[in-house]
């Protein structure tokens, strides 16, 4: 499982006309689900998500409060082309990436799981051609793989 976390002041996921998720201050959280990824993934990625401290602390020490310690929110946006694979050719394989039906379980789970924090989660729409506005704060990017490749 992967995930691209970016620090942001807002930001709102769009399906045509609609919103479907939006937040204040918080994280941006894209996620890939992979063929191998299991509920382990999911734990790992969402402890990774709730524990990473990237926001300033009260004293102004920079990195030193988790979005829970913030008091953020987290918008969670599920993006199969973080295991596009460009060793090949000029069109990116998605052969790593898990179907559409683990994917939806997976990524579900995920979002239950920062939910339980509890943590407000909004979300995208699964399967659904998106818009992403976001502001980022810093920026801040993290990335995050349950496989630890990077």
């Amino acid at each position: 499982m992967r995930a691209v976390v970016q620090r942001v002041t807002e930001a709102r996921v769009r399906v045509g006309d609609r919103v479907t998720g939006e937040i204040p201050r918080g994280l941006l959280v894209f996620v890939g689900i992979a063929r191998e990824d299991g509920p382990e993934d999911v734990q790992y990625v969402a402890g990774k998500i709730r524990d990473a401290r990237v926001f300033e602390g009260e004293d102004g020490k920079p990195m030193d409060r988790s979005v829970v310690d913030a008091g953020g929110a987290v918008l969670m946006v599920s993006q199969f082309t973080l295991y596009g694979d460009m060793r090949k050719g000029r069109r990116p394989s998605f052969d790593a990436a898990a179907a559409p039906e683990t994917a939806r379980s997976l990524y579900e789970d995920l979002v239950r799981e920062l939910r339980a924090v509890p943590l407000p989660v909004a979300t995208g729409e699964f399967q659904a051609m998106m818009h992403v506005e976001l502001v980022n704060d810093g920026p801040v990017t993290i990335l995050i793989d349950s496989a630890r490749q990077f």
